[in-house]
């Protein structure tokens, strides 16, 4: 025979402090543009290791305006270089693809804190 009301208040108890212990995963977004130049491109790959380390996803994004669109191979250039980059922090779970005149990337973490 066992006390059901104990029963319930120890599975509630120990559901609490799962609950506390989790971690929830969101994505951050970092923006590019294809002729970014050094230093924003070092300030904007610091944010994204900051995220990785995080455990957080992170989403590259390319945008393209006007013409830049036709030159297209200048931005996955600049995506591919950010991959090699945060290679030791996270891995590319979404290749480059396009939605319309965006460029974008998926990375996650290699592993989660």
């Amino acid at each position: 025979m066992m006390d059901h009301g104990k029963f319930k208040y120890e599975q509630a108890r120990a559901a609490r402090e799962a609950k506390k212990k989790q971690h929830q995963i969101q994505v951050k977004e970092v923006k590019f543009r294809p002729g970014i130049e050094e230093h924003d491109y070092e300030f904007k790959l610091r944010h994204a290791r900051r995220f990785l380390e995080e455990g957080n996803k992170v989403r590259l994004t390319m945008m393209f305006r006007g013409r830049q669109i036709t030159h297209s191979e200048l931005g996955l250039e600049v995506l591919k270089r950010v991959q090699e980059d945060l290679s030791d922090l996270g891995k590319v779970e979404a290749a480059p693809g396009f939605e319309g005149r965006v460029m974008f990337m998926v990375m996650a973490p290699l592993k989660v804190k």
